[in-house]
């Protein structure tokens, strides 16, 4: 509540008037609207003890339709004034109708003034209350079949597809029947300022299609009086407004509730807003939805004041209430389409990513993610993994954010977030507000942290204002300074900052709808991939199985081939030169073959054997690989750099130093300089530092490095270097060797959960890195 509505306006417990005390900036909001004091001066209006009929009070123009002034009126019997037959109606009306807030047509009144005044009545408060309005001019005319014109209306917005469909369709019925310049469908939104989403109007006047108007134009007062009645006419808005005679009704001692008064006497705000616009009369009428003011249909004339007697308006007022009941099936046909787009594009993606084995299908290729809810930027997380499309924020915030919805109380009670400011819950994400100031997110599981996202940006529309929302220019009244209606009615644009679009409830359905059945999809994945990762763990038993018992079994042959190639060349006798040579190459054949033999038989050994995890210092392990190597260290004139000494964590002791004996190997072999630098160290998990292009699966772990100055490795080679036998110069350079020991090194990091990759610049040099996870048996 603003600090202006804390102050007593000037009229609490006062008698009040409009047409005296009008209203000032600081109490606007609190006008009594429903007791405004005044009536509309081209009627007269009477109050009367229900007991006995006596009138106690009368507008002041009484004199101008009875010939008689307030005075003389006041205290006497309704009887004098209508005589007994009236009287008698008036009687029988009280008691058989429903009255109470309920304006009846009874009679039409002959009255002095010459000319006829139509005659409703209500009671308020256990008060008759007798409104007097000049009757239509034409009372030989034939009334219009109104049942006929309402049953055409209604049977129009029956078919009305869409919402928008539908309220133009109001507009043009409404207009229809009241002949009436212009009428347009005024919708409410969440902050209170209005938007015409439809019109029907003279094809001469400027369309007013889609502007937006401050809360202010509308006060509270005024949205709370159109939440209670159906209808509100003004048909001449310069008329001149006449007050009660008195002010406060004599029996009651407080004001008179005009909430149903035809006549009553409108706001002097309202009035000035409507003469700006050079409107003439006016009509309003509510819309509600479930109970709630949801829009208003105002109607404007501009060629001459308007009449509205009491046929039409009831014929208004019934529409009004049948446009309210359908008002709620028009919205849900309206989001029917956009809910059957929406359910067709979700069984397309679940169906490709079944069909992929991949939560990724829901993110790349067409239709996406995004093309399902309109949003521009989506993102699924399950189990540590992101998929995205579209813009949004970045892995790293991703992270943060999906940390963040995991303790939101929306998530835990209502299975959904949806905002349209981030901001506002969420304040680290200021940094990424331009591509995700609205958000949508569903738990997949909360256990662990897996979301369905769905972004929006900042809103850079710009809304349309019927004149600036923020200016309110001033007119100095009796009471001091009053708020006046703008006096520019030129489109003012603002942009509207840190909000998105709001999400609509038919795309928070239909994301709660995706749930299940991407669940579906994740548990049928996981189940496949149990079953596949079986089936690939005994292949790689069988084939480690083979590969032991191949190599195993042709050593024996082997070692025989090379006993008798040996045995021939030492009779020399009976081999030539060129036969010799041959030998020679046999001899040098089988010693290859005996090594590669050795390198399979050792490689299927590191894929069966356990490994012997215990809590290791990994210096040490370095300094027993750095003895292994020393030999060649010493004749490659190597520089061995440990900047310091490395952490102990858990590991195999005998593998973790092969794994460094192969990288010392590696970086002293292959080297083309007289003096070879090597540095070997580690990083911790949150400790900056040159990590190279590091794998998703080792992030959050330790990373050990070995760096070297020597030839480096093309790109494109990159991959193959951890392939066996692989070798990417020929046999005898670089000190020869079979290849393998790349792929051992790869193997046994693997056995211990982690990742080896490495970075590389040709003729500059190398770093493998490489992290252990110890927990993996």
């Amino acid at each position: 509540m603003s600090d202006s509505l804390l102050v007593r306006p000037p009229w609490d417990g006062q008698p009040y008037s409009v047409k005296r005390h009008g209203v000032t900036i600081d109490n606007c909001d609190s006008e009594p609207v429903q007791t405004p004091g005044c009536i509309q001066g081209h009627g007269v209006l009477l109050v009367l003890r229900r007991t006995d009929l006596a009138i106690l009070q009368v507008s002041e123009n009484s004199e101008r339709w009875f010939g008689a002034e307030p005075a003389a009126l006041l205290g006497q019997a309704i009887v004098n004034l209508l005589g007994s037959e009236r009287e008698a109606k008036l009687r029988e009306c009280l008691s058989t109708d429903a009255t109470d807030d309920n304006p009846l047509y009874v009679f039409t009144l002959d009255s002095g003034s010459g000319i006829p005044l139509d005659v409703t009545l209500h009671t308020s408060n256990g008060l008759v209350v007798l409104e007097f309005e000049p009757a239509p001019h034409d009372t030989q005319a034939s009334e219009p079949d109104y049942y006929r014109i309402l049953r055409k209306a209604v049977g129009r917005l029956q078919g009305a597809r869409t919402l928008a469909e539908y309220c133009q369709t109001v507009t043009e019925e409404v207009r229809s029947f009241t002949a009436l310049d212009r009428v347009m469908v005024y919708r409410f939104h969440e902050d209170g300022h209005g938007e015409v989403i439809a019109e029907s109007a003279r094809a001469d006047l400027p369309p007013w299609l889609g502007m937006h108007y401050p809360a202010e134009d509308i006060p509270k007062p005024a949205r709370d009086i159109f939440a209670k009645l159906w209808i509100r006419p003004v048909p001449d808005v310069s008329a001149e407004l006449c007050e009660l005679v008195p002010l406060l009704n004599p029996d009651t001692r407080a004001p008179l509730n005009m909430t149903y008064c035809a006549l009553r006497g409108p706001s002097v705000m309202y009035t000035e807003y409507l003469q700006n616009m050079g409107v003439k009369g006016a009509l309003t009428l509510s819309i509600r939805r479930e109970g709630q003011l949801w829009g208003l249909i105002a109607c404007h004339h501009y060629a001459s004041t308007a009449t509205f007697p009491y046929q039409v308006r009831a014929a208004c007022e019934f529409f009004a209430q049948v446009i309210s009941l359908q008002l709620k099936s028009a919205e849900d046909r309206d989001s029917l389409v956009y809910r059957l787009k929406l359910a067709d594009i979700h069984q397309q993606l679940v169906s490709r990513a079944a069909e992929a084995g991949d939560l990724g299908a829901f993110t790349g290729g067409s239709p996406a993610l995004i093309d399902a809810i309109e949003a521009t930027g989506g993102a699924i997380c399950y189990r540590k993994h992101w998929w995205t499309v579209g813009d949004t924020p970045s892995t790293a915030e991703l992270d943060a954010l999906g940390d963040w919805l995991h303790s939101r109380p929306e998530l835990q009670t209502h299975g959904v977030y949806a905002t349209d400011s981030l901001l506002r819950d969420y304040p680290a994400g200021e940094a990424f507000g331009d591509r995700a100031c609205g958000l949508l997110a569903i738990p997949l599981s909360l256990s662990h942290k897996s979301f369905l996202l769905w972004f929006r940006p900042e809103t850079i529309r710009t809304v349309n204002w019927g004149g600036n929302p923020h200016d309110k220019p001033t007119v100095t009244g009796p009471h001091g300074p009053r708020l006046t209606p703008r006096k520019s009615f030129e489109l003012f644009t603002e942009s509207v900052r840190l909000r998105s679009l709001p999400w609509r409830p038919v795309e928070i359905e239909a994301a709660r709808q995706l749930r299940p059945l991407l669940l579906d999809l994740v548990l049928n994945q996981s189940e496949r991939l149990a079953n596949l990762n079986a089936d690939l763990q005994r292949s790689n038993e069988d084939l480690d199985a083979f590969a032991y018992v191949a190599s195993h079994d042709l050593k024996e042959p082997l070692r025989g081939i090379h006993k008798y190639a040996h045995q021939l060349r030492e009779e020399t006798a009976l081999a030539s030169d060129d036969q010799q040579s041959k030998l020679d190459g046999l001899i040098r054949l089988t010693l290859r073959m005996d090594s590669l033999l050795d390198s399979l038989l050792y490689f299927s050994r590191v894929g069966r054997e356990a490994l012997n995890l215990d809590r290791v210092d990994l210096s040490t392990v370095l300094n027993e690989a750095l003895e292994m190597v020393e030999a060649r260290s010493v004749e490659a004139a190597a520089e061995v750099v440990i900047p310091r000494p490395l952490p102990v964590t858990v590991c195999d002791r005998v593998r973790v130093r092969e794994v460094f004996v192969n990288l010392l190997s590696n970086a002293l072999k292959y080297s083309d300089k007289p003096q070879r630098r090597i540095e070997i160290g580690y990083l911790a998990p949150n400790e900056p530092g040159d990590r190279g292009n590091q794998p998703k699966e080792s992030l959050g772990q330790t990373v050990y490095f070995v760096r070297d100055d020597g030839i480096g490795i093309q790109p494109r080679h990159r991959e193959r270097i951890f392939s066996m036998f692989t070798r990417l110069h020929g046999r005898e350079r670089y000190g020869g060797g079979t290849g393998a020991g790349l792929t051992i090194a790869k193997k046994l990091i693997e056995r211990h959960g982690g990742r080896i990759w490495l970075e590389s610049t040709p003729g500059k040099g190398s770093t493998f890195f490489f992290s252990l996870l110890a927990a993996v048996p």
